[in-house]
């Protein structure tokens, strides 16, 4: 495929979704009311005597009213998060989600009806004879109907989340986009007040070449968050009293965290022996840490400067858009020609939203709105070698979901502890290229960046998650409070780094800053499992060359159509025990030493 005009820094051509021009959501809205209208005539077929075709038909149709309904909700928060401050923007969102709420209430009885009422012999012979694509999603349903409530019960759940925990999250979300930032940087004979208007610009200094520089953009960052505690606490205190009152007095899940594991489709057992073996082996990090300090020529690493680059002298280098976007083709086309296809599939349709601008959501995410429709990527590029990587990764995902568009919508998308899969193997890719092509003085810098961003996916985000376990544990059981939890993450902190790190205390808000804990409750140990396993699949990878790919592109096509552990064993992966998640630690283990031999050259 040919890239046609160069890549540049800009917004995304949201028409794929809705061409405003031609087309308004009020027509999907029509359309997706008329096939309503067509699913209601199924109802009277609901039965234990329904057949297989007949089964399949009222499916298809459901599937249809969710790809309209997928894209006019998509179109909404994708204009929502390019501008967070537009009010316009944030009641579009308003008025779809209730209007999919709405439209989800109608579907309901399909599901209950699924899940609870229809016979088991019934269920076990429609799932034994359907396309084989759904019998893995159609099991599982079943599985979750211990925790269905009644129809009626249902509908009142999803009408009191539009206007309740969604509520509560878009306040935060609108409220930490606008935050403004100033940070005071010492210089030698003054201080220095810098103005930030987006907190992706601040972070950015975290990996300054300038101690100061890092130091005053953690400081501005956490009193910001201190100065707003009481607010963002209290979303934050009231969605997890929510989420115990729904999952946990009413479904009957068996604690918090079982919730998303189920979700999931992964074991509570799986999930316990992950997090449990990373806080095994948090020594591995902390021995580095202790390295790091003496690269910097520090007695000791204070939490300020977990990722201050190696090399202090000297500028980094600086990526254009244009550089970074080819280096990434580059490397996708080395691993598989494939990949570089899908990649300019989405530069080429203009799916990148890539400009940092005031009001734009932080961060980066990829979008998948249906497997008909080409994912849209969410970028703040800032020409740092770190913006190179989250361009990788991104990409890894969107390409994730081309390779399983194949897939009908209802079993497309991969269950959220294999969606890192390639986005963190792409970031590998990127890596491995950058360190193979270094001289020895930028290699150990690299190295060290790959150290970094290992223990910011795999251990900051298990504790996370350990994190998440007391919070959730200690507000339904023990009413803490907003300083109580801010206590409790210092702590986390300090088991974390245990003695290779001085954790100030006003790291104790760092948690407000997390949107993870308020926007999805226990996801970040799926970045723990992502990169563990793909550090497993890329060691696998260096010792078979090119015939790794069929197997990889295997995980990567199935979707949600495997359950997790059944398509990994299919490989030879077991992910039930420790053994398999210390093999990930020992690669990690090796990227350490193999940085200590480099300084001792």
């Amino acid at each position: 495929m040919i890239l046609f005009e160069k890549p540049v820094l800009g917004n995304w051509n949201l028409t794929d979704l809705i061409d405003t021009k031609n087309i308004n959501s009020k027509i999907y809205i029509e359309e997706i009311n008329n096939d309503l209208k067509i699913f209601e005539k199924f109802k009277s077929n609901l039965n234990n005597s329904i057949t297989t075709p007949k089964f399949m038909t009222i499916l298809k149709q459901i599937e249809k009213i969710s790809e309209k309904l997928n894209i006019i909700m998509g179109y909404a928060h994708l204009q929502y998060s390019s501008d967070t401050t537009s009010n316009t923007y944030s009641a579009l969102v308003t008025e779809m989600e209730l209007f999919g709420t709405e439209i989800s209430n109608k579907l309901l009885y399909f599901d209950i009806w699924f899940k609870n009422l229809l016979s088991q012999k019934k269920a076990d012979e429609l799932i034994r004879n359907i396309d084989p694509v759904y019998v893995e999603f159609l099991r599982h349903k079943r599985l979750m109907g211990k925790y269905t409530l009644s129809e009626q019960e249902e509908k009142l759940v999803n009408i009191f989340e539009v206007t309740g925990p969604s509520a509560l999250v878009k306040i935060y979300d609108r409220m930490t986009n606008d935050f403004e930032f100033v940070a005071y940087i010492k210089k030698v004979d003054k201080i220095q007040k810098r103005k930030f208007a987006n907190k992706e610009k601040l972070m950015s200094l975290v990996r300054s070449h300038n101690p100061q520089e890092r130091e005053a953009a953690y400081k501005s960052l956490l009193n910001v968050y201190e100065k707003y505690s009481g607010i963002l606490g209290e979303i934050y205190v009231n969605l997890i009293i929510q989420w115990y009152e729904e999952n946990i007095k009413v479904r009957g899940f068996n604690s918090p965290i079982s919730v998303r594991n189920m979700y999931n489709n992964i074991d509570d057992k799986v999930v316990d022996v992950l997090l449990d073996t990373c806080r095994q082996y948090a020594d591995i990090f902390q021995k580095y840490f202790i390295l790091k300090a003496k690269m910097l020529g520090m007695k000791k690493l204070t939490r300020y400067h977990l990722y201050a680059p190696l090399v202090i002298q000297g500028k980094r280098k600086k990526y254009t858009y244009e550089q970074a976007v080819n280096l990434v083709l580059e490397v996708f086309e080395s691993f598989n020609p494939k990949f570089r296809d899908f990649a300019e599939l989405i530069l080429n349709n203009n799916h990148v939203d890539s400009a940092i601008r005031k009001g734009k959501m932080g961060g980066a995410f990829c979008s998948t709105i249906t497997p008909k429709i080409i994912p849209y990527v969410l970028l703040n590029f800032n020409g740092q070698s770190r913006d190179v990587s989250t361009l990788a990764h991104e990409f890894g995902h969107a390409i994730h979901s081309l390779c399983s568009r194949n897939l009908p919508i209802t079993v497309s998308n991969a269950p959220l502890p294999l969606a890192e899969t390639a986005s963190v193997f792409a970031e590998m890719l990127l890596n491995e290229k950058l360190v193979e092509e270094a001289e020895i003085n930028e290699r150990k810098i690299l190295l060290a960046e790959q150290i970094d961003d290992m223990y910011a996916t795999i251990m900051r985000q298990s504790f996370f998650t350990l994190f998440e376990i007391d919070a959730h544990e200690k507000i339904t059981k023990e009413n803490f409070t907003i300083d109580d939890l801010s206590h409790l993450y210092h702590d986390n902190l300090n088991k974390q780094f245990g003695s290779s790190m001085i954790v100030s205390k006003d790291f104790r808000w760092e948690w407000l800053y997390i949107p993870h804990f308020y926007h999805t409750p226990f996801y970040c140990y799926a970045y723990s499992f992502g990169n563990l396993l793909v550090l497993s699949l890329f060691n696998q990878y260096k010792k078979e060359g090119r015939s790794f790919f069929p197997n990889y592109l295997k995980i990567l096509s199935a979707g949600g159509s495997i359950k997790p552990d059944h398509l990994l064993n299919e490989i030879g992966i077991d992910i039930s025990t420790s053994n398999f998640w210390q093999q990930g630690f020992e690669l990690v283990k090796a990227k350490v030493i193999e940085l200590e031999k480099i300084l001792q050259v």
